[in-house]
């Protein structure tokens, strides 16, 4: 097995211990060819401390581990040394006030003291800027400032908005500087996952240009087709065979998993590079990106603002470049955060509204964010408990009536006494929608929206079912929509046994109170 880079955020410990390196340099020589200050927005671990990592040895003239790689055919021979002041603010703690100040005194610091500078009772912006002054005087050369996950202090504290403001404030008296000191500035390049809008250091950082959205650096971050066929020839044969698929059926399955990132309409799709490589060290189709970050504050808040949760799988989710591009932690549309955060991606663009259409880019997050949804909004839905999907599968596979209707009677039981007809409506929508989404994992399940009811055929191996849902009607009536609508003919020459399954939902006690087969 070869050596697979996971968790290796350091470009010089890559190169020189072995480790596979997707070749990225050729985007580095072309972001080095103009003096524009840039600002990058990726989901967490896709690759951006790497990047930065990378184009810290660049401007630090290593060229030795870079021998091999693209740039040096694109590069003169003269690399020089720059000054070079790389913020990293990830691993840290940030949930006590101070904090983000402790973190860039610490930098400041170290600095001062590589370029004798004593510390003193200026501002933290006002020593960086002595320390730029004092690098240009000492070496004649201008400095880089390479800033990595800039908002790690603003999304740990996403629920803690007084915290969250005093530290927005903090960077942006602190890196708000750089834009009178342009003449001692060589290259800036800034990363981030969101892009926070107004009150927020790009309010005077406006010199930034966002390439967050840019075709020419969608494959910045991430792993192409053709990478994965370049690099991973052996990772994906090694795969295959443990999985007894075909090289074909295997790359299918990872590009249905794993896949599915655009950063812009026409730029290429990427696979998730954290997922991908851990895929291929284990050699299993298993939930690794998802799993490193439950999304506990975008969960509660999707149920809070009353989000459609079938926006996200029926195409009706769009927003517009400026919607994508800041993110406010005071409105309530959660659009850019689930884009930025990577649990929404590009679907496509209509040039003349001027909209992107977005959805899960794959099924590692699909299935990951509605598992995580499933118990916001029913909180019997544990394992254990005998009511969840897996135990809902069981009873299907093998003809369960009552078993089915149980579980189905725990679900609604459990949805959270809400005010309101509305938040009602909306939780008992949301929760068959969840249900049938989750167990589309295992079996094959349609879902289809009529006149406000829901319609459901799931199939198995040896039964299908077709569900007919209401809410303070009878279960006669539903079964009389599946005839009318002739839901079943499509099976009629199918040997499986069918059932026609009509379920009413009573509001005022909560409960499912009618159930009729056919």
């Amino acid at each position: 097995m070869r050596k697979l880079p996971i968790g290796i955020q350091s470009f010089k410990k890559l190169i020189q211990n072995g480790f596979i390196y997707v070749d990225k340099t050729e985007y580095i020589h072309q972001l080095a060819q103009n003096d524009t200050p840039y600002f990058l927005s990726r989901p967490r671990r896709f690759g951006k401390s790497l990047l930065i990592s990378t184009l810290k040895a660049y401007w630090e003239g290593e060229k030795e581990l870079f021998r091999g790689l693209k740039i040096t055919e694109l590069e003169s021979e003269d690399w020089k040394h720059y000054p070079v002041f790389h913020f990293d603010f990830n691993g840290q703690n940030y949930l006590e006030k101070g904090a983000l100040e402790a973190i860039l005194d610490m930098h400041l610091r170290r600095w001062e003291q590589e370029y004798h500078i004593s510390a003193s009772e200026l501002s933290l912006g006002e020593r960086f800027q002595n320390l730029l002054r004092e690098a240009n005087l000492q070496t004649g050369l201008k400095s880089v400032v390479l800033v990595d996950e800039y908002d790690k202090s603003l999304l740990d504290v996403i629920d803690m908005p007084e915290l969250q403001d005093h530290n927005r404030a903090v960077f942006k008296g602190f890196f708000s500087i750089l834009k009178s000191l342009d003449e001692y500035l060589q290259f800036v390049f800034i990363t981030g996952v969101t892009k926070f809008e107004k009150a927020s250091i790009f309010s005077d950082l406006n010199q930034l240009r966002d390439i967050s959205l840019t075709e020419e650096y969608a494959g910045l971050c991430g792993i192409t087709e053709e990478e994965l066929d370049e690099y991973f020839e052996l990772e994906l044969e090694g795969l295959a065979e443990k999985q007894q698929l075909s090289l074909a059926e295997c790359k299918e399955q990872l590009k249905k998993t794993y896949n599915g990132y655009r950063f812009h309409p026409q730029g290429p799709a990427v696979y998730n590079p954290f997922s991908l490589l851990n895929a291929f060290a284990d050699r299993e189709f298993r939930s690794y990106w998802f799993s490193t970050g439950t999304p506990t504050f975008l969960v509660k808040e999707i149920r809070r603002t009353g989000f459609d949760l079938r926006q996200f799988t029926d195409g009706t989710l769009f927003a517009t470049e400026a919607t994508l591009s800041d993110y406010r932690a005071d409105r309530e549309d959660l659009m850019p955060l689930l884009y930025q955060t990577g649990y929404l991606t590009i679907k496509g663009y209509d040039s003349k509204k001027r909209r992107y259409a977005l959805g899960f880019p794959n099924d590692e997050v699909a299935y990951g964010m509605l598992e995580n949804l499933m118990p916001e909004f029913t909180p019997v839905v544990k394992r254990g408990t005998g009511v969840n999907v897996f135990n809902f599968d069981e009873y299907l596979e093998r003809g369960n009536l009552e078993g089915i209707r149980n579980i189905l009677t725990a679900l609604f039981a459990s949805i959270p006494n809400t005010s309101g007809e509305t938040s009602f409506e909306h939780d008992f929508q949301s929760v068959i929608y969840l249900l049938f989404m989750l167990l589309g994992q295992f079996v094959q399940c349609e879902r289809h929206t009529w006149q406000g009811r829901i319609d459901c055929v799931v199939e198995v191996e040896q039964y299908i079912y077709i569900f007919e849902f209401k809410r303070d009607g009878s279960a006669k009536e539903a079964l009389a929509q599946i005839e009318k609508m002739g839901y079943d003919k499509p099976y009629a020459a199918d040997p499986r046994k069918l059932f026609k399954i009509g379920v009413n939902f009573d509001s005022s006690t909560r409960m499912l109170t009618d159930w009729a087969t056919l």
